[in-house]
């Protein structure tokens, strides 16, 4: 019975993320959710109340997701700032790949119009980034002028406000493209040897040209102007 109900929580949670992310909040509702999802309108009443409480859910799921990456990458046997910049990535193609955290972050920029307190963003971003910014000194492989109590704030903005621009631009195709120039500009600021290049080519194989199997590689660049994206650009950590 527990698994049931379960798998009845996850299947709303999967069908209203997809809703909510193509839709956004106000234009989906619970019967559209019921149809997606398979599952009764009472189904889904009973397991999470109201609309507002399953954007919640899926607003927190989205939040939930960063822990375990974090403690991933962390775990990896190489230097704070590789694991810094491999991290990056991953959140970025989780960005690009993940309806849980494309809704949640659509959700969060639609927060006004939802009865409902959701969760702060951005603050343990921030946390982490100085934290691993900090463990990066101690290994000596950060720039002398380099502060991560400074510095972390606006990795955290460069990263995210280089999300809402390739959400506008290209739907997040070329996410991985633009990140690869952002720590090329960045990267020579933070290392105490600066190698951007060669750093970049051992975490994802952009810098050299590589195709490492994910979207947006360097050759498949569009020449014109992107379509809008027809989604709101705002960024939720």
């Amino acid at each position: 019975m527990q698994d049931r109900a379960e798998e009845t929580r996850r299947a709303v949670l999967q069908a209203a993320a997809h809703l909510f992310f193509e839709r956004g909040y106000a234009a989906t509702s619970i019967s559209d959710i019921s149809e997606r999802s398979g599952r009764t309108s009472g189904a889904i009443y009973f397991h999470y109340t109201n609309k507002e409480q399953l954007a919640l859910a899926v607003v927190e799921a989205h939040f939930a997701t960063w822990p375990a990456l974090v403690a991933h990458h962390a775990a990896a046997p190489e230097s704070t700032l590789r694991k810094l910049v491999r991290l990056s990535f991953a959140v970025a193609r989780a960005f690009r790949d993940d309806v849980l955290v494309r809704a949640g972050a659509r959700l969060w920029a639609e927060r006004r119009s939802i009865a409902v307190q959701m969760p702060p963003p951005f603050v343990d971003w921030i946390a982490t980034v100085e934290g691993m910014l900090t463990q990066a000194r101690a290994e000596g492989d950060l720039a002398p002028h380099a502060e991560p109590g400074r510095d972390a704030p606006t990795l955290v903005a460069a990263f995210f406000g280089l999300h809402t621009l390739s959400d506008a631009l290209d739907e997040r195709v070329l996410i991985e493209d633009r990140l690869t120039d952002l720590w090329l500009l960045l990267l020579p600021g933070l290392q105490a040897d600066p190698a951007p290049q060669a750093l970049l080519a051992e975490v994802s194989g952009r810098a050299t040209g590589r195709d490492d199997g994910h979207h947006g590689d360097r050759i498949h660049r569009a020449a014109g102007p992107h379509r809008p994206a027809s989604r709101p650009g705002v960024i939720s950590g």
